[in-house]
């Protein structure tokens, strides 16, 4: 971050002021209307996307679930299902195993604090290692933490905790949480900057709003950008507010993710080393009680998203499509919805979004992955964390 920057930032945000404010935030927004409040409130309105006119087969694999977040595959077939409660389904042979997998992590569980995402090894096959994404600690202190253990068909074992968000925070808001292996064998993941922290989103010496590349051990890799003075090194990008979606692909040799804006302005970002993201000097969004933020939508040395919508649609898991299945579908980007309750499909031309589809209308997905077998796979979900949530298999009918 430049100098120029870091002191328009300190005397921006009256780091007690938010503070302060993040209260009421807190409590505004869990009774903000779907979408992400009025868009007559909003300057910087997108088009919402169109129903889907493919026809779609639609199979429920599990249910009962607790807020199921994240799915992992595993190469003998075996599905993992993290709920956000803190635990690990399998789904074998087309069930859901009764019991939950053995020895993983104690989590903070609260609000949005909890089990986030599950990701095997690339050599799973040989060494059986699953890498956890979670919140850990109290309601005064706690922390994105990721673990590295064995997983034995039922139990995690050997576990390891790498990584520690820092500093550690108040409440279980905004833990980013996605895990994604890069090309160049370093393990990449997502830390959001806390709700009321997001300032620190600009703080180069903390992990607030910020993309983390490490070796698999939790060591810092050679190659990291360099932020400034101060700054961590485990850094690789700044100036995030919670991304829930984070992908690499391949085929473009892009990593993709997006990210929650406040009311408005969710994004969709492509990350590269050493870029600030933005938060929270820029943002298409305002806050919950309709008060802006910031007065800018760009700003000088930070990084635009591809795309952003606003209202909110409650952006949540990401897959990049790749197989013969949905044939046309080649390519583009998958995005769940929570507020807008859909599955969303991004098309694209190159790297470019050129339009965009809503399927599985009045499904709150949470989760999106495309599977070995061609098919897209969804988890849904209830906001209030009632047991009625599940995996499904969407196919072409």
């Amino acid at each position: 971050m430049t100098q120029n920057l870091r002191t328009l930032l300190l005397v921006a945000s009256a780091t007690a002021l938010i503070a302060a404010c993040a209260e009421q935030n807190d409590a505004v927004a869990t009774t903000a209307p779907a979408g992400g409040g009025d868009p007559a409130l909003q300057e910087t309105l997108t088009e919402p996307a169109p129903e889907g006119e493919l026809a779609l087969n639609v199979e429920t694999l599990a249910e009962g679930l607790v807020n199921p977040w994240s799915i992992a595959f595993l190469p003998d077939g075996t599905m993992l299902v993290t709920e956000r409660a803190g635990r690990v389904r399998i789904v074998r042979d087309g069930a859901l195993v009764d019991a939950p997998v053995a020895g993983t992590p104690e989590a903070y569980v609260d609000g949005q604090a909890g089990y986030f995402d599950v990701l095997p090894h690339p050599d799973f096959e040989e060494n059986n290692v699953l890498f956890l994404a979670y919140a850990a600690g109290s309601e005064n202190e706690n922390a994105l933490r990721i673990a590295r253990g064995v997983f034995d068909g039922a139990s995690f074992n050997d576990v390891e905790v790498i990584y520690e968000a820092k500093p550690l925070k108040r409440a279980g808001y905004h833990y980013g949480g996605r895990l994604v292996w890069g090309p160049d064998d370093k393990l990449y993941f997502s830390v959001g900057e806390g709700s009321r922290y997001k300032e620190l989103a600009q703080d180069m010496s903390t992990s607030f709003g910020a993309v983390i590349r490490l070796n698999e051990d939790g060591s810092v890799p050679e190659g990291n950008p360099d932020f400034g003075e101060g700054s961590l090194p485990e850094l690789y990008s700044k100036g995030h507010r919670n991304p829930q979606g984070f992908i690499y692909d391949a085929e473009r040799d892009i990593f993709w993710a997006h990210e929650h804006g406040p009311r408005g302005g969710d994004e969709i970002n492509i990350i590269e080393p050493g870029n600030n993201y933005g938060w929270p000097l820029a943002s298409y969004g305002i806050d919950y009680n309709g008060a802006k933020i910031t007065p800018f939508t760009e700003y000088e040395g930070t990084t635009q998203p591809v795309k952003y919508w606003t209202p909110s649609i409650g952006p949540s898991g990401l897959a990049v499509y790749r197989g013969d299945m949905f044939e046309e579908w080649d390519g583009d980007l998958l995005v769940g919805s929570m507020a807008l309750r859909a599955l969303h499909r991004v098309i694209m031309d190159g790297d470019e979004p050129v339009g965009e589809e809503r399927y599985l209308l009045d499904e709150r997905i949470r989760e999106v992955r495309v599977g070995p077998d061609g098919a897209i796979y969804v988890t849904t979900e209830d906001r209030g964390g009632e047991p009625v949530g599940q995996v499904l298999r969407v196919t072409p009918q």
